[in-house]
């Protein structure tokens, strides 16, 4: 608690804690006063407007009621309102209702005894349908009153309403406010005088005790430490005059001697700097040039927390700190640009990308053009020959720079350096080489002095050159070029340019290596794949085989020719990428096309392919590190151009799609079967007609599934690109591959189209054979005449020969029906069938056989023969060329 001795020190006139004291006390008496008084002035309208709205509520409330006009047209008026005004008047909290005629004679009042006396007061207005207000000394003493006229539905008067309220019965805020304004008032004195000695007893804290004297001294002192400081301070007023400048201001800002109470931008200084003093704006270590300094300017308004108007700046000469720092940033952004070089370098397997990543990294950060030149060998993957001292001719696969009308060789040109020249130096030498200035370097000239020329003139002044070398492998070189409007290279550039193309090189190289086993593979992969298409008649086909960019698969597809002009389409796929898919592809493809040659149904040929997966990877388990088939699927289709029919089961593999000639899309209801390998489970075939012209579309999965496409979606799309009537196989490979091929293909795909036709009906002949060695003759007869009529005279004999042994052998040891047939394709097909399922074999005859030598004749005069089991037996066939 502050001490009585204390307080009259602070309230003593005579200090300036004292007079300010004074001051509050006066102002807080004021404003009480002039609140009081607006309080009364402001209680008596409110008490006014108060009995006013009151009394007009009451009044326009019972006038509007229902029922009243008809009650003032009633024969008793007084004895219906008087109890009903005396209510409304007890809930209205007025002090008189009044009822009364157009004449102003009441009909009811307070007071019963006035009831048919006249009102007092002004009825005028009301009369007329207009609502009055008045203050009147009534029976009830000082009121103020409303009279309300009372309207029948045609808006005459026929009557009128009065309500009043005296004033003295509404209450004011005055009373309840006054109390609080005398307490404020209190308040406010008792914290001006705490206040005052608070400040007192501050200040007093603040000196220390210290008068005059004292005070005096003290400023002489900090005078003179303000102008010993290393640190420039310059205070600036208001009006933009300089009000102190201490001696390091004076230097560091190289001010006149009269400098104080001159305005800023009377003193010649950087405009900048200038700006700065003058704007009064904050600053911090804001660097401003001044002559050959660097200067860090720190500026503050003095009047942010009351002060006078101003600002005072310190300034620190930094132009050491900021060489410095710049080096440091240098170095920073060196450290940032081979931080982004490892990111951005190397993001693709692909030699020309990984040389073009580079380029776009040096330039324009680093240097100005920055070019790129490989051998040859090394874009398909494989190491650069040795050149015997001399540069190879290298071929330039990246560039990039400021501009593009420089002379430089262009991307893709081929070129040998002179030996003199740079590049070939640094080639040869397997060392970075360094050319600060190309104006006064010959050895640059050597190479093409009319594109030297052109390019001095075009701005060229500095280059380095880099082999980019990787595991003991030079594959070509790195340039960088800076321009008249860069600063030369120097030492300290060549350690970045050799890290940068270090870094490179080795990400170049594993392209390489890629490059080369990516190539190894896909040549293995199409050996493995057919080399063309079969000449057919059953079938228009094209295909399209594309392997995945990232690496070869083991997608594969098959057109195999069989017995009877009939052909077997296959597609398969093995899961996975690289050499093992590629070759275990080629296994099953060389299973499939053994298994064909038993012309036994699809299921069967499914069936075989999966016992042999699961032999594979049976064998697979009992070598060390010898990866198993992850899993392949395929389908199996066989089409007979003579009935048309195309049977075809599938095993895991996607559901064909057949076009219909008119351009109608269908995916049959193929069952899927396993995958191959799982073994236990069975496939099953499915049998199609095929009408003639329609085109039987197969394909891998690679076709139709992305990352960012599902299977349903691939499908969807391939419906509506098939669904148009009149395009060849070789169109249709085309628009399918244009709707579907992602941009980045991850997968191989393979596609087979195929459309179809039907074997004309003059181009087979079909008859029975009985079962009697007599019927031989005349089934040579009929031959004889069929291969006449088709204009085949030639193979008559040929042809009798082997349906003669052929229909004697099913004769003898088969039974049922023998039927021959005739077809005319690219070759003439002798078919004799029969219901027996066994199945001739060739073999030599000994000297004393009677027979066995029928089968052995058939070989010999046929280009092919076989046996094909059917549902209701077997058929023994035999090809013979057509001239």
């Amino acid at each position: 608690m502050l001490s009585a001795r204390r307080l009259r020190s602070a309230a003593s006139t005579r200090s300036v804690a004292g007079q300010m004291f004074v001051l509050q006390v006066l102002i807080v008496l004021l404003l009480v006063v002039a609140a009081v008084t607006t309080l009364l002035v402001q209680a008596r309208s409110d008490r006014f407007q108060g009995a006013r709205g009151r009394s007009l509520a009451a009044a326009e409330a019972f006038a509007h009621g229902p029922g009243l006009v008809a009650t003032l047209r009633g024969p008793d008026p007084s004895k219906v309102l008087q109890p009903l005004t005396e209510a409304a008047r007890e809930e209205g909290g007025v002090d008189f209702i009044v009822v009364m005629n157009t004449d102003g004679i009441r009909y009811t009042h307070p007071k019963p005894e006035l009831i048919g006396q006249r009102f007092v007061g002004d009825i005028g207005p009301a009369q007329q349908g207009r609502t009055s207000f008045e203050s009147v000394h009534g029976p009830l003493g000082q009121e103020e009153q409303v009279v309300v006229p009372v309207e029948d539905s045609h808006g005459t008067v026929v009557g009128l309403v009065s309500s009043g309220v005296k004033v003295s019965r509404v209450s004011s805020a005055f009373d309840r406010q006054l109390p609080v304004v005398l307490g404020v008032g209190a308040l406010a004195l008792a914290l001006a005088t705490l206040g005052t000695a608070l400040v007192s007893r501050r200040l007093r804290r603040q000196t220390h005790g210290l008068g005059p004297t004292e005070m005096t001294r003290m400023y002489e002192h900090h005078d003179a430490v303000l102008h010993a400081v290393r640190e420039g301070v310059l205070i600036v007023g208001g009006d933009g005059r300089v009000m102190l400048a201490n001696d390091e201001a004076r230097r560091l800002l190289d001010l006149a001697p009269d400098a104080e109470g001159r305005h800023v931008t009377e003193l010649g200084l950087d405009p900048r700097m200038a700006e700065l003093l003058a704007s009064r704006r904050t600053a911090t270590d804001e660097v401003v040039p001044v002559g050959d300094r660097l200067l860090a300017v720190n500026n503050r308004p003095t009047d942010r927390r009351g002060g006078p108007p101003g600002s005072v700046a310190t300034l620190r000469d930094t132009t050491d700190l900021q060489a410095l720092a710049g080096r440091a940033e240098v170095a920073r952004g060196r450290l940032r640009l081979l931080y982004e070089a490892s990111v951005a370098i190397g993001t693709s397997l692909d030699v020309r990308r990984t040389a073009e990543e580079l380029t776009q990294v040096a330039a324009p950060r680093f240097t100005d053009y920055a070019t790129v030149d490989l051998a040859e060998q090394v874009l398909h993957g494989d190491e650069p020959r040795p050149a015997g001292g001399a540069a190879p001719e290298l071929r330039r696969v990246a560039l990039n720079g400021v501009t593009d009308d420089h002379p430089l060789y262009r991307a893709g040109e081929l070129h040998r350096f002179a030996a003199a020249t740079p590049q070939a130096t640094g080639f040869v030498s397997g060392q970075p080489v360094l050319v600060p200035d190309l104006r006064i370097d010959t050895g640059w000239r050597t190479q093409d002095p009319a594109r030297t020329q052109e390019m001095l003139e075009y701005g060229f002044r500095s280059m380095i050159t880099v082999p980019l070398k990787a595991r003991g492998v030079l594959m070509g070189i790195a340039n960088f070029w800076r321009t008249r409007d860069s600063e030369p290279f120097e030492e300290d550039d060549l350690s970045l340019a050799v890290e940068l193309a270090a870094r490179a090189a080795v990400c170049i190289d594993n392209a390489r290596r890629f490059t080369r086993e990516h190539t190894m593979a896909v040549t293995l992969q199409h050996s493995l794949l057919p080399r063309g298409v079969p000449e057919l008649t059953a079938l228009d086909l094209a295909y399209r085989y594309l392997p995945a960019q990232a690496g070869v698969g083991g997608d594969w597809f098959d057109i195999i020719p069989l017995p009877g002009a009939r052909v077997a389409l296959v597609v398969g796929d093995v899961v996975g990428h690289g050499l093992h898919a590629a070759a275990t592809m080629g296994r099953l493809r060389t299973a499939v096309q053994n298994f064909s040659s038993l012309d036994v149904p699809p299921d069967e040929v499914l069936g075989h392919l999966d016992e042999l997966v699961g032999r594979i990877d049976q064998e697979a388990a009992t070598v060390e590190d010898e990866p198993a088939v992850a899993g392949a699927t395929c389908l199996y289709a066989i089409y007979d151009p003579v009935s048309g029919i195309c049977s075809m089961a599938r095993a895991g593999h996607p559901v064909p799609a057949v076009v219909r000639p008119d351009g109608a899309v269908e995916f049959p209801d193929l069952p899927a079967g396993p995958p191959l390998g799982l073994g236990g489970l069975p496939f099953e075939t499915v049998e199609l007609t095929l009408v003639e012209g329609s085109s039987l579309v197969l394909y891998t999965d690679g076709l139709v599934e992305e990352r960012t496409r599902d299977i349903d979606v691939g499908l969807e799309i391939l419906g509506r690109t098939l669904a148009v009537p009149g395009r060849d196989p070789q169109e249709t490979c085309d628009a399918v591959l244009d709707a579907l091929l992602p941009a980045r293909q991850s997968d191989d795909i393979a596609l087979l189209v195929a459309r179809t036709h039907i074997l004309e009906r003059d181009r087979i002949a079909e008859w029975g054979v009985p079962s009697d060695p007599s019927a031989v003759a005349a089934a040579r007869a009929d031959v004889t005449r069929q291969l006449t009529e088709w204009g085949l005279v030639e193979a008559v004999f040929t042809t009798e020969l082997i349906l003669s042994e052929l229909i004697t052998n099913a004769i003898r040891h088969a039974a049922g029906p023998i039927r021959v047939r005739l077809l005319r394709d690219r070759v003439l097909i002798c078919e004799v069938s029969d219901a027996s399922s066994t199945s001739p074999h060739l073999r030599y005859a000994a000297a004393e056989d009677e027979g066995g030598r029928g089968l052995f004749l058939v070989a010999q005069l046929a280009d092919r023969w076989g046996t094909r089991y059917t549902a209701g037996g077997k058929v023994i066939w035999a090809e013979q060329p057509l001239a």
